[in-house]
């Protein structure tokens, strides 16, 4: 009687570590998909790969999941412009500049073009 009792609690501990070694695994990726990760497959898939490297993956997995803030940028541009005022300051200012060097570069464009013309007229 007793035996029977010991096996059912080695096989109920087996199961249970098992399920807490899945469910540890799983936490990068319950943290990303809280946070509504971009990469919250990507985390997933390597949790399970994690596994069979040994858990030597995992704690990266843990920064890559709380890494992301979704108020913030995560690693990507936006395509219509830069993210910070600073950097929208600083694009106008560069916008300016380029305008100012090109009308300055047709001014001269023009006054040598007109040089040109003067010394072929007068040679």
């Amino acid at each position: 009687m007793l035996e029977n009792a010991a096996l059912a609690l080695l096989i109920i501990m087996v199961i249970f570590i098992i399920y807490l070694i899945i469910y540890i695994h799983d936490i990068p990726y319950e943290i990303a998909k809280e946070r509504g990760h971009p990469h919250q497959d990507a985390i997933h898939i390597a949790g399970w790969v994690s596994m069979f490297l040994v858990h030597s993956i995992w704690p990266f997995l843990w920064i890559w999941a709380y890494l992301y803030k979704p108020d913030k940028k995560f690693m990507q541009l936006e395509l219509t412009g830069a993210g910070s005022d600073e950097q929208n300051v600083k694009i106008a200012r560069l916008e300016t500049q380029i305008l100012s060097l090109s009308k300055s570069l047709q001014a001269l464009q023009s006054t040598s073009s007109h040089k040109e013309a003067e010394e072929n007229n007068n040679g």
